[in-house]
């Protein structure tokens, strides 16, 4: 398999600070908000260098959601900064009248996703803000997997009209994914080819999903691993051609099966090519306090669970 070297380590939230502060000095029309939670966001950079586009909302993130939507009636690109789960749950009135509705170009950027949260607990580890969102007429939603994507993906989408969910987080984890390989919206990655099973994975477990391709080669199993940053629109193509010559597929999310990537994936096969699947995500139940290890692993969301989960897939072939 495809060898990547990891580059070091980084939380994927600094990705999104240094894009967005790249941004803001190449396209003037680039303003950000922040519910309370600049340096969370890592978002004080932009504030110090552009103190005049920097929007501090205070603990009021609805009200932040439709000062984004009125900027854009200006022609200004607003990216919004809370908590995952403040960003989705606490206002998703907010988003859907305000902003998917009417297809406000509005960028609702979101840390602190899943569980990797760790300490802070159920009530800020979001589970299921990919599925609120991706049910969303008009919303885009986008999920990377480390540092070097996520400054990618905040650079790619203020050239991205509409409305956008950029999902990412706050452990450090490590760096693969080459500073200069291209990012496009809606299209997956074939990060390794093989011919026994794919894995289909997003955002932090894609390099989980790595190590479980090199496990796998170890038993004599060629995993094919595809890194789907964009949950929607969903790149069809690059996962039917997978399976159309493995026979079976196991996707990886750090969420919910329920709304999740798997279940995308799912709606893709039934309808064009049934394909055996298998699910590593958490399954109905609400996170807890404890470091992101300990949670990944309790949760199922292991190397070695994606390893589990392909060679059970394989059986049903």
């Amino acid at each position: 398999m495809k060898e990547y070297p990891v580059l070091g380590k980084k939380d994927t939230r600094s990705g999104f600070g240094d894009g967005l502060l790249e941004l803001g000095k190449k396209n003037d029309q680039v303003v950000a908000m922040c519910a309370d939670l600049t340096g969370s966001l890592k978002m004080g950079a932009f504030k110090e260098a552009f103190p005049d586009r920097f929007f501090q909302a205070g603990i009021a993130e609805a009200n932040m959601i439709g000062m984004a939507a009125g900027m854009t009636i200006g022609g200004k690109i607003p990216f919004t900064g809370t908590f995952a789960n403040f960003s989705t749950s606490r206002v998703y009135d907010q988003i859907r009248q305000s902003i998917a509705y009417s297809e406000k170009n509005v960028k609702i950027c979101a840390s602190h996703a899943g569980l990797t949260l760790g300490e802070d607990g159920a009530t800020h580890q979001v589970l299921e803000d990919v599925g609120m969102m991706k049910m969303l007429p008009n919303m885009c939603v986008i999920n990377p997997c480390d540092y070097n994507q996520t400054k990618a993906a905040t650079l790619a989408i203020a050239d991205y009209e509409g409305p956008v969910y950029l999902r990412f987080g706050r452990p450090s984890v490590p760096i693969f994914i080459p500073e200069d390989m291209p990012f496009e919206i809606g299209k997956g990655i074939m990060l390794s080819e093989g011919t026994d099973v794919t894995i289909v994975a997003t955002g932090h477990l894609v390099w989980k999903a790595l190590e479980a391709a090199k496990e796998l080669e170890g038993k004599g199993i060629s995993a094919e691993v595809i890194n789907i940053h964009t949950i929607k629109p969903l790149d069809e193509e690059i996962i039917l051609n997978s399976v159309m010559k493995t026979k079976c597929i196991v996707t990886a999310e750090e969420h919910q099966i329920a709304g999740g990537l798997g279940e995308s994936v799912s709606s893709l096969l039934c309808r064009t090519i049934p394909t055996p699947q298998e699910f590593v995500a958490v399954d109905d139940t609400f996170g807890e306090s404890g470091t992101p290890a300990e949670l990944m692993t309790k949760y199922g969301l292991d190397a070695i669970d994606i390893v589990t989960a392909c060679e059970a897939v394989m059986t049903r072939k």
